[in-house]
């Protein structure tokens, strides 16, 4: 990038930060300046000159956060036999499948106490249908997976996104990570409460810029992005050619390296996604291996193209692979769900705790033990809000961005004791991972270990960290290693700052008390 492109993104200055801890009405070192409480109780937040800023991540979470997950009635019950009980258990899931939907809802199979067989996958595929157990522990529910490595519990959608006929180009030379709003061509066509797709091109001249075209290893080329980036926004309002949007934008968006009238703006519908579906009061078992993580092994969980939905008060024990998020997926809440792991696997390739690839995303008091994991992951081309909250993870394993430009995310008041939070270009690992995260957030978290890197257009920030934060340069394969690689903004290292946590503030602020009650927290404690 050219020394004018880098000098725009340098953070807020000495004086200004001053001027800020001024307004806030706190001394220097007990809180951050990048976002603050106020003297009337309220979060104050810091902008670059560009506009860019720490957002309200609350969205993340079932029906947009702050709405308690249902008690849902049961409609049918089964009993564990000692043989084989997956097509028990999937009859009693297709028969309530097949009830009508009653406020989203159709019911419950409810799983009695005691170890089910299971050899096979059970499928969920229809809204309004939750699969519910007597509770996670021993002498609760049990899915046992026997029969070999497989999947334990599918959850899919078949999400389409269809134009409906609208589109424009937005005219801002620059769109800030945080904007609310975006001004563009023509609007004429758009209204409060459409669904637009806003569409990033993947540009020859911002892959350049963020030094993701000389990926290379040995006999191979690497692809970093090489295909669109989008998101879908709902409209608060349209004033003459100025699109607001009910949730922050968490990516930014440069002319200079998009090109003018590049990013695109359509108006969609959505259809196939299912809703209200939850797993939850329940526990899976696989047998113990240690595996090559490209051979056969067991899985959890996934969630494909669904909305609105949850996993509750769920423990995988040995699954290898937890949760799978599919880039479908929107408000989903994952609440005190625990993922063992007795055995590592014995490649470089390491499983996924929570492997996360959808959009308004809170992973929520859940937990972890393993080595050589990734205890949270997120995918490609994903924006954001995902929020990581109050979670507890033990062994060496990572809570890091995994591939290719997610956005977005808030890693929030978390424990990882041995292992460490890393945001930070993979380089050459994997298929060319290259910049994982942009725009990520870590705060109040503490960890053996941090890895913060702030990717060429943008910023990263530890806020209220403690623990040591390591430096290193991009993973190449083969040849001399290259410099280290700019670390991101670390604000107040090895003190912790208010609001305790930056998701329950932002929540409480947008909802009231009531919304951290529904999601179970003491909103005098945030």
């Amino acid at each position: 990038m050219s020394k004018s492109s880098r000098r725009r993104f340098v953070p807020i200055t000495a004086v200004a930060a001053a001027a800020v801890m001024l307004l806030l009405g706190y001394a220097a070192s007990a809180q951050s300046r990048w976002v603050g409480i106020g003297p009337d109780g309220k979060l104050v937040y810091a902008h670059l000159t560009t506009g860019d800023h720490i957002p309200d991540y609350s969205f993340a979470g079932y029906r947009g956060g702050g709405v308690a997950i249902p008690s849902v009635p049961f409609r049918t019950k089964v009993s564990p036999t000692g043989a084989d009980d997956t097509a028990a258990i999937q009859r009693a899931i297709d028969l309530v499948s097949k009830l009508p939907l009653v406020d989203g809802i159709r019911g419950a199979v409810e799983l009695a106490p005691g170890v089910f067989q299971c050899s096979g996958t059970i499928h969920i595929n229809a809204s309004g249908v939750v699969l519910r157990g007597a509770g996670g522990d021993s002498q609760g529910t049990t899915l046992n997976e026997t029969g070999g490595p497989h999947l334990g519990i599918a959850i899919t959608g078949n999400l389409k996104v269809a134009d409906a006929g609208a589109s424009t180009y937005v005219t801002d030379d620059y769109v800030p990570f945080g904007a609310m709003s975006i001004h563009v061509k023509s609007a004429s066509a758009f209204h409060a409460g459409d669904l637009v797709r806003i569409t990033k091109p993947a540009a020859p001249a911002w892959i350049h810029a963020m030094g993701m075209d000389e990926l290379e290893r040995p006999g191979r080329n690497e692809h970093w992005v090489n295909t669109d980036l989008s998101v879908r926004r709902r409209i608060a309002s349209v004033a003459g050619n100025t699109i607001a949007f009910e949730i922050a934008l968490m990516d930014s968006y440069e002319t200079r390296y998009l090109g003018s009238g590049t990013v695109k703006v359509d108006k969609v519908t959505v259809s196939g996604q299912i809703t209200s579906i939850g797993v939850e009061d329940l526990r899976m078992q696989a047998p113990a291996l240690s595996v090559d993580f490209s051979d056969p092994h067991s899985e959890g969980l996934t969630m494909e193209d669904a909305a609105d939905s949850w996993v509750r008060s769920v423990n995988f024990i040995d699954t290898t692979q937890g949760i799978t998020l599919n880039g479908g997926t929107e408000r989903v809440t994952l609440v005190q769900v625990d993922v063992s792991q007795s055995k590592s696997v014995t490649s470089s390739a390491k499983p996924f705790d929570f492997s996360i690839n959808g959009s308004q995303v809170l992973i929520d008091r859940c937990s972890g033990t393993g080595n050589s994991v990734f205890y949270v992951a997120t995918q490609a081309r994903q924006q954001g809000p995902v929020v990581v909250l109050h979670s507890l993870f033990h062994g060496n394993g990572r809570i890091e961005p995994h591939q290719r430009w997610s956005t977005g995310l808030l890693i929030d008041s978390n424990t990882v004791p041995e292992g460490s939070i890393d945001l930070m270009n993979r380089g050459t690992m994997g298929s060319g991972h290259g910049w994982a995260m942009g725009w990520g957030v870590s705060w109040n978290n503490t960890a053996g270990e941090f890895t913060m890197q702030q990717a060429p257009g943008t910023l990263t920030w530890s806020i209220g960290d403690i623990g040591p934060q390591h430096r290193e340069p991009m993973p190449t394969s083969g040849g001399p290693k290259g410099p280290d690689l700019p670390t991101g903004q670390i604000d107040s290292p090895g003190r912790h700052v208010p609001p305790g946590s930056l998701y329950l503030q932002q929540l409480y602020e947008r909802l009231g008390p009531e919304a951290l009650r529904n999601i179970g927290y003491d909103p005098s404690r945030r």
